[in-house]
């Protein structure tokens, strides 16, 4: 398999296991129709490639919003001064070293950034707008919305036909 192409095998093997990378070998060999020493060839190729870059455990928001309070997910659209690729890294490296922030990405047209924020509560909030937005001079202005209600979240990606 060259780095860069993905057979219908590859991506059943991406598809499979992004939906639940817990499988077994032998179960996700079955599932794929090849042997285990091959899944398992085809898994650490397909690691070593880059096209599954780590797995994690997805975490139940719900659960652990009843456990360690209440929770408030914020979308942040976040638009500076300059735009400059100095101080558009200086912002990112800022808020992705961030422990609160979930997701970081420059947008275009529009805000530079959008963020996906995770607070205990306001003042947890308040607390993380004030390090990332207040302090720094070059943040223009800020737009937060806080979700109601999640209605759906994957990580899944469309990869077979």
């Amino acid at each position: 398999m060259e780095l860069n192409s993905l057979d219908a095998i590859d991506l059943q093997l991406l598809d499979a296991l992004q939906r639940n990378a817990s499988i077994s070998n032998v179960a996700l060999a079955e599932r794929v129709n090849v042997s285990p020493p091959t899944c398992l060839r085809r898994v650490k190729r397909l690691t070593e490639g880059g096209w599954i870059e780590r797995q994690v455990a997805v975490l139940s928001s719900d659960k652990l919003a009843a456990s360690l309070g209440h929770g408030l997910s914020a979308l942040i659209e976040v638009s500076l001064d300059r735009q400059g690729n100095e101080h558009l890294d200086a912002f990112e490296a800022r808020a992705v070293a961030h422990d609160a922030v979930q997701q970081c990405w420059r947008v275009s047209p529009g805000p530079d950034f959008m963020l996906v924020v995770q607070a205990r509560d306001m003042p947890h909030y308040l607390a993380i707008s004030q390090t990332l937005f207040t302090q720094d001079a070059n943040v223009r202005n800020v737009k937060a919305f806080f979700a109601t209600k999640r209605a759906k979240f994957t990580t899944a990606w469309p990869v077979l036909p």
